[in-house]
């Protein structure tokens, strides 16, 4: 074969659940979500798409991972806390 004829691996593919007829196929979509008051847009976000019905099913891994960027506490570091003696002034505490 030459570098031209060369196909790409196979994706994997399944039967529409919607149309019964159709193969669902991976595609690069934008997906529109609400945050709170505001509308996010993600573009090239991987689908799965019939090609007859055009169903779409976004993948369930690309959800949870977006949903994860997109929580409140995502990229905040967790509060440390100090712990004092009772009585102890900021003036005693060690200096780092």
């Amino acid at each position: 074969m030459t570098q031209d004829t060369e196909e790409k691996p196979a994706q994997y593919q399944s039967l529409c659940p919607e149309c019964q007829t159709g193969v669902m196929h991976l595609k690069q979509l934008t997906y529109f979500t609400w945050l709170n008051e505001e509308l996010i847009t993600v573009p090239n976000f991987p689908a799965w798409v019939c090609d007859v019905c055009g169903k779409r099913e976004y993948d369930n891994h690309a959800v949870v991972r977006l949903n994860s960027m997109l929580s409140q506490g995502a990229g905040r570091r967790p509060a440390g806390r100090r712990s004092r003696r009772p009585g102890a002034s900021r003036a005693d505490l060690p200096r780092t």
